[in-house]
Protein backbone atom coordinates (compact mmCIF):
# COMPACT_ATOMS: atom_id res chain seq x y z
CA UNK A 1 0.00 0.00 0.00
CA UNK A 2 2.94 2.60 -0.34
CA UNK A 3 1.41 3.71 -3.66
CA UNK A 4 -2.15 3.77 -4.06
CA UNK A 5 -4.01 4.79 -6.34
CA UNK A 6 -8.01 5.04 -5.71
CA UNK A 7 -10.69 6.87 -6.65
CA UNK A 8 -12.34 8.42 -3.06
CA UNK A 9 -15.13 5.87 -2.91
CA UNK A 10 -13.08 2.91 -3.25
CA UNK A 11 -10.42 4.03 -0.73
CA UNK A 12 -13.70 5.03 1.94
CA UNK A 13 -15.37 1.45 0.87
CA UNK A 14 -11.95 -0.26 1.85
CA UNK A 15 -11.22 1.74 4.89
CA UNK A 16 -15.27 0.84 5.94
CA UNK A 17 -14.46 -3.00 5.46
CA UNK A 18 -11.00 -2.82 7.08
CA UNK A 19 -10.22 -0.17 8.87
CA UNK A 20 -7.43 -1.66 10.17
CA UNK A 21 -5.83 -1.79 7.40
CA UNK A 22 -5.04 1.68 6.70
CA UNK A 23 -5.67 2.80 10.47
CA UNK A 24 -2.19 3.09 12.58
CA UNK A 25 -2.03 0.71 15.53
CA UNK A 26 -2.35 2.90 18.82
CA UNK A 27 -1.00 1.63 22.72
CA UNK A 28 -4.93 1.19 23.66
CA UNK A 29 -5.74 -1.16 19.88
CA UNK A 30 -8.45 1.18 18.70
CA UNK A 31 -10.01 0.51 15.20
CA UNK A 32 -12.01 2.89 13.07
CA UNK A 33 -15.17 2.25 11.80
CA UNK A 34 -16.47 4.87 9.78
CA UNK A 35 -19.95 4.11 9.91
CA UNK A 36 -20.61 3.95 13.53
CA UNK A 37 -18.54 6.15 15.26
CA UNK A 38 -20.20 8.38 17.33
CA UNK A 39 -18.36 11.93 18.39
CA UNK A 40 -19.34 10.59 22.01
CA UNK A 41 -17.14 7.98 21.95
CA UNK A 42 -14.06 10.42 21.31
CA UNK A 43 -12.49 12.49 24.33
CA UNK A 44 -13.10 15.65 24.01
CA UNK A 45 -9.98 17.19 24.71
CA UNK A 46 -9.17 15.87 20.89
CA UNK A 47 -9.92 19.35 19.73
CA UNK A 48 -10.46 17.61 15.56
CA UNK A 49 -13.47 16.04 16.43
CA UNK A 50 -17.01 18.70 17.06
CA UNK A 51 -19.09 17.07 19.99
CA UNK A 52 -22.32 15.71 19.61
CA UNK A 53 -22.54 15.13 16.37
CA UNK A 54 -22.94 11.57 14.65
CA UNK A 55 -19.80 11.42 12.86
CA UNK A 56 -16.35 12.25 12.74
CA UNK A 57 -15.28 15.67 11.21
CA UNK A 58 -12.31 17.15 9.86
CA UNK A 59 -9.94 20.49 9.48
CA UNK A 60 -7.94 22.34 7.29
CA UNK A 61 -4.17 21.23 8.33
CA UNK A 62 -0.84 22.44 7.39
CA UNK A 63 1.39 19.81 5.17
CA UNK A 64 2.63 16.99 7.29
CA UNK A 65 6.19 18.17 8.32
CA UNK A 66 4.39 21.40 9.84
CA UNK A 67 2.08 19.50 11.58
CA UNK A 68 3.34 18.67 15.13
CA UNK A 69 3.88 15.27 16.39
CA UNK A 70 1.92 15.87 19.32
CA UNK A 71 -0.91 16.52 17.62
CA UNK A 72 -1.45 12.91 17.55
CA UNK A 73 -0.65 12.15 20.72
CA UNK A 74 -4.13 12.76 22.66
CA UNK A 75 -5.43 9.48 24.03
CA UNK A 76 -8.96 8.73 26.36
CA UNK A 77 -7.38 8.50 30.06
CA UNK A 78 -9.58 8.67 33.17
CA UNK A 79 -9.08 10.63 36.44
CA UNK A 80 -7.85 8.41 39.00
CA UNK A 81 -5.14 7.61 41.74
CA UNK A 82 -2.64 5.45 39.18
CA UNK A 83 1.01 5.14 40.40
CA UNK A 84 1.87 5.50 36.41
CA UNK A 85 0.37 9.06 36.89
CA UNK A 86 2.49 12.57 37.26
CA UNK A 87 2.03 14.11 40.98
CA UNK A 88 0.43 17.34 40.38
CA UNK A 89 0.46 20.82 42.22
CA UNK A 90 -1.91 23.75 42.31
CA UNK A 91 -0.08 26.93 43.25
CA UNK A 92 -2.75 29.60 43.98
CA UNK A 93 -5.37 27.14 44.50
CA UNK A 94 -7.82 29.26 46.30
CA UNK A 95 -8.41 32.18 43.48
CA UNK A 96 -10.51 32.07 40.63
CA UNK A 97 -7.74 30.56 37.87
CA UNK A 98 -6.85 28.12 40.84
CA UNK A 99 -10.10 27.20 41.25
CA UNK A 100 -10.90 26.75 37.69
CA UNK A 101 -7.82 24.13 37.79
CA UNK A 102 -9.56 21.55 39.86
CA UNK A 103 -12.58 21.80 37.58
CA UNK A 104 -10.88 21.39 34.43
CA UNK A 105 -8.49 18.61 35.52
CA UNK A 106 -11.77 17.03 36.66
CA UNK A 107 -14.08 17.55 33.94
CA UNK A 108 -11.26 16.27 31.43
CA UNK A 109 -10.27 12.85 33.47
CA UNK A 110 -6.64 14.23 34.01
CA UNK A 111 -4.03 11.37 35.51
CA UNK A 112 -2.35 12.29 38.78
CA UNK A 113 -0.81 10.05 41.43
CA UNK A 114 -0.65 12.57 43.82
CA UNK A 115 -1.96 16.29 43.90
CA UNK A 116 -0.74 19.50 46.54
CA UNK A 117 -2.56 22.39 47.01
CA UNK A 118 -0.86 25.48 47.58
CA UNK A 119 -1.21 29.02 48.45
CA UNK A 120 -0.75 31.64 50.97
CA UNK A 121 0.22 31.66 54.29
CA UNK A 122 -2.76 33.30 55.04
CA UNK A 123 -4.89 30.73 52.92
CA UNK A 124 -3.06 27.81 54.25
CA UNK A 125 -5.09 25.48 56.19
CA UNK A 126 -8.20 25.80 54.90
CA UNK A 127 -10.14 22.24 54.28
CA UNK A 128 -10.87 21.73 49.92
CA UNK A 129 -12.69 18.89 48.50
CA UNK A 130 -11.59 17.47 45.13
CA UNK A 131 -12.52 14.64 43.61
CA UNK A 132 -14.21 13.24 46.50
CA UNK A 133 -10.94 13.53 48.61
CA UNK A 134 -10.45 16.19 51.29
CA UNK A 135 -7.32 17.96 50.86
CA UNK A 136 -5.55 20.99 53.31
CA UNK A 137 -4.27 23.52 51.62
CA UNK A 138 -0.98 24.44 52.38
CA UNK A 139 1.56 27.26 52.32
CA UNK A 140 3.73 28.05 49.73
CA UNK A 141 7.58 27.08 50.41
CA UNK A 142 10.68 26.11 47.86
CA UNK A 143 10.31 22.63 49.87
CA UNK A 144 6.87 22.95 48.31
CA UNK A 145 8.40 21.21 45.03
CA UNK A 146 10.15 18.51 46.09
CA UNK A 147 8.69 15.07 44.25
CA UNK A 148 6.03 17.39 41.74
CA UNK A 149 6.09 16.55 37.83
CA UNK A 150 3.53 19.05 37.11
CA UNK A 151 2.91 22.57 38.64
CA UNK A 152 -0.24 24.41 37.46
CA UNK A 153 1.02 28.24 38.58
CA UNK A 154 -1.57 31.10 38.58
CA UNK A 155 -0.87 33.30 41.83
CA UNK A 156 0.35 36.41 40.39
CA UNK A 157 3.84 37.19 37.98
CA UNK A 158 5.96 38.23 41.82
CA UNK A 159 5.19 34.52 42.63
CA UNK A 160 5.85 32.93 39.54
CA UNK A 161 8.93 35.08 39.16
CA UNK A 162 10.49 34.14 42.82
CA UNK A 163 8.92 30.23 42.49
CA UNK A 164 8.98 28.99 39.08
CA UNK A 165 12.54 28.55 38.72
CA UNK A 166 12.44 27.07 41.95
CA UNK A 167 9.78 24.61 40.72
CA UNK A 168 12.01 23.81 37.93
CA UNK A 169 15.62 23.00 39.94
CA UNK A 170 13.71 20.32 41.71
CA UNK A 171 12.47 18.74 38.90
CA UNK A 172 9.18 20.06 38.10
CA UNK A 173 7.47 21.36 34.96
CA UNK A 174 6.42 24.74 35.35
CA UNK A 175 2.90 25.73 33.52
CA UNK A 176 2.50 29.49 34.42
CA UNK A 177 -0.31 31.67 33.90
CA UNK A 178 1.38 34.85 34.84
CA UNK A 179 2.77 37.39 32.61
CA UNK A 180 6.17 36.91 34.14
CA UNK A 181 8.17 34.40 31.37
CA UNK A 182 5.84 35.37 28.10
CA UNK A 183 8.44 37.15 26.48
CA UNK A 184 11.35 34.97 27.50
CA UNK A 185 12.95 33.72 24.61
CA UNK A 186 13.64 30.28 26.50
CA UNK A 187 10.37 29.64 27.81
CA UNK A 188 7.88 28.40 25.11
CA UNK A 189 4.62 30.54 24.84
CA UNK A 190 1.57 28.01 23.98
CA UNK A 191 -1.82 27.47 22.67
CA UNK A 192 -2.19 24.12 21.99
CA UNK A 193 -4.18 24.42 18.74
CA UNK A 194 -1.89 27.09 17.60
CA UNK A 195 1.22 26.53 18.31
CA UNK A 196 2.11 22.94 20.20
CA UNK A 197 5.70 22.39 18.35
CA UNK A 198 6.65 25.30 20.17
CA UNK A 199 7.11 22.86 23.79
CA UNK A 200 7.86 19.80 21.83
CA UNK A 201 11.11 20.10 23.05
CA UNK A 202 10.12 19.71 26.93
CA UNK A 203 9.69 15.97 28.04
CA UNK A 204 7.77 14.44 31.48
CA UNK A 205 9.48 12.02 33.16
CA UNK A 206 13.25 13.05 32.17
CA UNK A 207 13.86 14.46 35.46
CA UNK A 208 14.00 17.85 33.83
CA UNK A 209 12.25 20.87 35.06
CA UNK A 210 10.97 23.56 32.14
CA UNK A 211 8.77 26.17 32.19
CA UNK A 212 6.11 26.48 29.88
CA UNK A 213 4.16 30.25 29.38
CA UNK A 214 0.06 30.44 28.97
CA UNK A 215 -0.45 33.72 27.16
CA UNK A 216 -2.89 36.32 27.85
CA UNK A 217 -6.42 35.76 28.18
CA UNK A 218 -7.06 38.11 25.06
CA UNK A 219 -4.42 36.61 23.55
CA UNK A 220 -5.84 32.94 23.48
CA UNK A 221 -8.89 34.12 22.50
CA UNK A 222 -7.98 36.33 19.47
CA UNK A 223 -5.87 33.65 18.33
CA UNK A 224 -7.98 30.51 18.70
CA UNK A 225 -10.67 32.24 15.97
CA UNK A 226 -7.92 34.23 13.53
CA UNK A 227 -4.80 31.30 13.31
CA UNK A 228 -7.02 29.30 10.97
CA UNK A 229 -7.55 31.85 8.91
CA UNK A 230 -3.58 32.87 9.47
CA UNK A 231 -2.80 29.44 8.18
CA UNK A 232 -5.05 29.56 4.97
CA UNK A 233 -3.77 33.18 3.56
CA UNK A 234 -1.51 34.51 5.96
CA UNK A 235 -2.22 37.67 8.20
CA UNK A 236 -0.28 40.85 7.00
CA UNK A 237 -1.98 42.87 9.61
CA UNK A 238 -4.50 42.36 12.69
CA UNK A 239 -6.74 45.11 14.62
CA UNK A 240 -8.47 43.85 17.51
CA UNK A 241 -10.73 46.05 20.07
CA UNK A 242 -11.47 44.23 23.14
CA UNK A 243 -14.41 44.24 25.32
CA UNK A 244 -12.96 42.54 29.06
CA UNK A 245 -14.91 40.85 31.35
CA UNK A 246 -14.90 42.09 35.37
CA UNK A 247 -13.97 38.89 36.24
CA UNK A 248 -10.46 39.68 34.61
CA UNK A 249 -9.69 41.82 36.90
CA UNK A 250 -9.89 39.89 39.76
CA UNK A 251 -12.48 39.22 42.52
CA UNK A 252 -12.48 42.57 43.87
CA UNK A 253 -13.80 43.59 40.40
CA UNK A 254 -16.75 41.44 40.44
CA UNK A 255 -17.69 42.07 43.49
CA UNK A 256 -17.61 46.00 42.96
CA UNK A 257 -19.88 45.31 39.61
CA UNK A 258 -22.56 43.31 41.84
CA UNK A 259 -22.19 46.26 44.47
CA UNK A 260 -22.54 49.29 42.17
CA UNK A 261 -25.31 50.06 40.18
CA UNK A 262 -23.69 53.21 38.47
CA UNK A 263 -20.03 53.84 38.17
CA UNK A 264 -19.50 50.19 37.07
CA UNK A 265 -22.78 48.54 35.51
CA UNK A 266 -23.75 51.64 33.26
CA UNK A 267 -20.51 52.58 32.16
CA UNK A 268 -17.15 51.61 30.20
CA UNK A 269 -13.67 52.09 30.96
CA UNK A 270 -10.08 51.75 29.48
CA UNK A 271 -8.37 48.41 30.93
CA UNK A 272 -6.84 49.03 34.53
CA UNK A 273 -3.56 47.92 32.94
CA UNK A 274 -1.01 50.57 33.56
CA UNK A 275 -0.18 53.13 30.33
CA UNK A 276 3.04 53.27 28.69
CA UNK A 277 5.10 56.00 27.34
CA UNK A 278 3.56 54.98 23.66
CA UNK A 279 0.02 55.26 24.79
CA UNK A 280 -1.15 52.08 24.76
CA UNK A 281 -1.58 50.26 28.28
CA UNK A 282 0.48 46.82 29.11
CA UNK A 283 -3.15 44.51 28.15
CA UNK A 284 -3.39 45.50 24.74
CA UNK A 285 0.50 45.40 24.51
CA UNK A 286 0.59 42.09 25.74
CA UNK A 287 -1.45 41.06 22.73
CA UNK A 288 0.49 42.83 19.99
CA UNK A 289 3.80 41.20 21.71
CA UNK A 290 2.41 37.41 22.02
CA UNK A 291 0.91 37.35 18.71
CA UNK A 292 3.90 37.72 17.08
CA UNK A 293 5.75 35.14 19.40
CA UNK A 294 3.08 32.46 18.92
CA UNK A 295 2.86 33.02 15.39
CA UNK A 296 6.50 33.31 15.27
CA UNK A 297 6.57 36.24 12.80
CA UNK A 298 8.02 39.19 14.02
CA UNK A 299 7.02 41.16 11.14
CA UNK A 300 2.73 40.81 11.52
CA UNK A 301 1.67 43.85 12.55
CA UNK A 302 -1.10 44.05 15.54
CA UNK A 303 -2.41 46.99 16.90
CA UNK A 304 -5.37 47.04 19.80
CA UNK A 305 -7.27 48.71 21.99
CA UNK A 306 -8.15 47.23 25.34
CA UNK A 307 -11.85 48.55 27.11
CA UNK A 308 -13.49 46.85 30.44
CA UNK A 309 -17.09 46.47 30.10
CA UNK A 310 -19.59 45.58 32.82
CA UNK A 311 -20.19 41.83 32.36
CA UNK A 312 -19.51 39.09 34.66
CA UNK A 313 -17.56 36.85 33.01
CA UNK A 314 -16.82 36.11 29.22
CA UNK A 315 -14.44 38.67 26.85
CA UNK A 316 -15.57 39.76 23.46
CA UNK A 317 -13.68 41.22 20.58
CA UNK A 318 -13.45 42.76 17.30
CA UNK A 319 -11.47 41.68 15.06
CA UNK A 320 -10.07 42.88 11.34
CA UNK A 321 -7.89 40.75 9.63
CA UNK A 322 -5.64 42.10 6.91
CA UNK A 323 -4.19 39.12 3.97
CA UNK A 324 -0.88 38.83 1.84
CA UNK A 325 -3.61 36.24 -0.27
CA UNK A 326 -6.68 36.79 -1.64
CA UNK A 327 -9.22 34.45 0.87
CA UNK A 328 -10.19 32.28 -1.67
CA UNK A 329 -7.28 32.05 -3.44
CA UNK A 330 -6.23 28.05 -2.71
CA UNK A 331 -6.74 26.14 -0.21
CA UNK A 332 -3.40 27.25 2.40
CA UNK A 333 -0.68 29.57 1.68
CA UNK A 334 0.80 26.82 3.79
CA UNK A 335 0.53 23.70 0.92
CA UNK A 336 -0.15 25.86 -2.39
CA UNK A 337 -3.27 24.79 -3.35
CA UNK A 338 -2.74 21.18 -1.99
CA UNK A 339 -5.57 19.84 0.74
CA UNK A 340 -5.06 17.03 2.80
CA UNK A 341 -6.57 14.03 4.64
CA UNK A 342 -5.02 12.81 7.65
CA UNK A 343 -6.31 8.95 9.16
CA UNK A 344 -4.83 7.48 12.06
CA UNK A 345 -7.22 5.08 14.39
CA UNK A 346 -8.00 8.08 16.36
CA UNK A 347 -8.90 10.69 13.87
CA UNK A 348 -9.88 11.32 10.69
CA UNK A 349 -9.43 14.79 8.56
CA UNK A 350 -10.58 15.30 4.95
CA UNK A 351 -11.50 17.91 2.62
CA UNK A 352 -13.24 16.19 -0.70
CA UNK A 353 -16.01 16.86 -2.71
CA UNK A 354 -19.43 17.03 -1.11
CA UNK A 355 -21.16 14.35 -3.50
CA UNK A 356 -18.83 11.66 -2.46
CA UNK A 357 -18.33 12.44 1.33
CA UNK A 358 -21.84 14.66 2.84
CA UNK A 359 -23.10 11.15 4.29
CA UNK A 360 -20.14 10.24 6.57
CA UNK A 361 -18.87 13.66 7.79
CA UNK A 362 -19.31 17.31 7.08
CA UNK A 363 -17.04 19.13 3.80
CA UNK A 364 -15.89 21.87 3.05
CA UNK A 365 -17.51 22.15 -0.52
CA UNK A 366 -15.29 23.35 -3.33
CA UNK A 367 -15.69 22.84 -7.23
CA UNK A 368 -13.41 21.90 -9.52
CA UNK A 369 -13.13 19.83 -13.19
CA UNK A 370 -9.61 18.52 -11.86
CA UNK A 371 -9.11 16.74 -8.84
CA UNK A 372 -6.17 13.98 -8.64
CA UNK A 373 -5.53 11.43 -5.84
CA UNK A 374 -2.85 9.99 -4.49
CA UNK A 375 -2.81 7.67 -1.44
CA UNK A 376 0.53 6.96 0.05
CA UNK A 377 0.89 4.81 3.58
CA UNK A 378 3.55 6.20 6.00
CA UNK A 379 4.65 4.77 9.39
CA UNK A 380 2.31 7.39 11.44
CA UNK A 381 -0.65 8.57 9.20
CA UNK A 382 -2.49 7.84 5.63
CA UNK A 383 -2.37 11.18 3.37
CA UNK A 384 -4.85 11.85 0.88
CA UNK A 385 -3.68 14.38 -1.65
CA UNK A 386 -5.58 16.52 -4.03
CA UNK A 387 -3.96 18.86 -6.72
CA UNK A 388 -6.43 21.58 -6.73
CA UNK A 389 -6.75 23.75 -9.97
CA UNK A 390 -9.57 25.82 -10.65
CA UNK A 391 -11.06 25.55 -7.18
CA UNK A 392 -13.51 28.75 -7.02
CA UNK A 393 -15.06 29.18 -3.53
CA UNK A 394 -17.14 32.22 -2.15
CA UNK A 395 -14.52 34.08 0.22
CA UNK A 396 -17.23 34.26 3.71
CA UNK A 397 -17.64 30.65 2.55
CA UNK A 398 -14.51 29.87 2.55
CA UNK A 399 -13.72 31.67 6.02
CA UNK A 400 -17.00 30.41 7.78
CA UNK A 401 -15.86 26.90 6.49
CA UNK A 402 -12.23 27.23 7.77
CA UNK A 403 -13.50 28.63 11.18
CA UNK A 404 -16.48 25.97 11.72
CA UNK A 405 -13.64 23.30 11.65
CA UNK A 406 -11.27 24.53 13.48
CA UNK A 407 -10.22 22.83 16.43
CA UNK A 408 -12.14 25.18 19.66
CA UNK A 409 -13.98 27.21 17.83
CA UNK A 410 -17.47 27.11 17.16
CA UNK A 411 -19.07 29.22 14.72
CA UNK A 412 -22.60 31.71 15.70
CA UNK A 413 -23.15 33.71 12.73
CA UNK A 414 -27.22 33.65 11.84
CA UNK A 415 -27.96 36.78 9.75
CA UNK A 416 -31.39 36.39 9.53
CA UNK A 417 -31.91 35.92 13.04
CA UNK A 418 -29.48 38.36 13.75
CA UNK A 419 -28.18 36.00 16.12
CA UNK A 420 -24.45 36.00 17.26
CA UNK A 421 -21.79 35.44 19.80
CA UNK A 422 -22.39 37.33 23.30
CA UNK A 423 -20.08 36.91 26.30
CA UNK A 424 -23.55 35.20 28.54
CA UNK A 425 -23.31 32.04 26.11
CA UNK A 426 -19.43 31.26 26.30
CA UNK A 427 -19.17 31.53 29.78
CA UNK A 428 -18.12 28.55 31.54
CA UNK A 429 -17.75 26.94 28.06
CA UNK A 430 -14.78 25.40 26.82
CA UNK A 431 -14.92 26.19 23.00
CA UNK A 432 -14.32 30.33 21.61
CA UNK A 433 -17.12 31.21 19.63
CA UNK A 434 -16.86 33.39 16.27
CA UNK A 435 -19.56 35.24 14.40
CA UNK A 436 -20.29 38.36 12.69
CA UNK A 437 -18.02 36.81 9.72
CA UNK A 438 -17.92 39.66 6.79
CA UNK A 439 -15.70 41.12 4.07
CA UNK A 440 -13.83 44.09 5.26
CA UNK A 441 -15.21 46.19 2.58
CA UNK A 442 -12.39 49.00 2.98
CA UNK A 443 -10.26 46.66 1.67
CA UNK A 444 -9.50 44.99 -2.12
CA UNK A 445 -11.86 42.08 -2.73
CA UNK A 446 -10.87 38.94 -0.43
CA UNK A 447 -7.98 40.44 1.13
CA UNK A 448 -9.56 41.76 4.48
CA UNK A 449 -12.34 39.95 6.99
CA UNK A 450 -14.16 41.29 9.77
CA UNK A 451 -15.27 38.40 12.92
CA UNK A 452 -16.42 38.84 16.34
CA UNK A 453 -14.65 36.33 18.87
CA UNK A 454 -16.39 35.57 22.66
CA UNK A 455 -14.45 33.38 24.93
CA UNK A 456 -14.37 32.59 28.48
CA UNK A 457 -11.57 34.24 29.72
CA UNK A 458 -11.04 31.78 33.30
CA UNK A 459 -11.65 28.58 30.81
CA UNK A 460 -9.64 28.70 27.76
CA UNK A 461 -8.14 32.30 28.41
CA UNK A 462 -6.55 30.53 31.21
CA UNK A 463 -7.32 27.04 33.54
CA UNK A 464 -8.06 24.97 30.17
CA UNK A 465 -5.24 26.30 27.98
CA UNK A 466 -3.19 25.41 31.03
CA UNK A 467 -4.27 22.27 31.39
CA UNK A 468 -4.62 21.27 27.42
CA UNK A 469 -0.66 22.31 27.89
CA UNK A 470 -0.29 19.64 30.72
CA UNK A 471 -2.16 16.80 28.61
CA UNK A 472 0.51 17.65 25.95
CA UNK A 473 3.14 16.41 28.41
CA UNK A 474 1.21 12.84 29.17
Amino acid sequence: MDNLFLNTQTLFQNLQRSPQRCATTTPLSLSLSLSTMKASNIPHHRPHFLHGGAAATFTLLPKPHLRPPAAAAFFPIRMSLRDDAPSLAVVGVTGAVGQEFLSVLSDRSFPYRSIKMLASKRSAGKHLTFEGNDYVVEELTPESFNGVDIALFSAGGSISKKFGPIAVDCGSIVVDNSSAFRMDENVPLVIPEVNPEAMAHIKLGNGKGALIANPNCSTIICLMAATPLHRHAKVLRMVVSTYQAASGAGAAAMEELEQQTREYAFNLFSHNAPILSNGYNEEEMKLVKETRKIWNDMNVKVTATCIRVPVMRAHAESVNLQFENPLDEGLSYHNKGKAHCALTSLELHCVGSQKFYMSIFTVVTFYSDQITREVSLQKREMFLWYSMQDAKLAPLDTARDILKNAPGVVVIDDRAANRFPTPLEVSNKDDVAVGRIRRDVSQDVNYGVDIFVCGDQIRKGAALNAVQIAEMLL
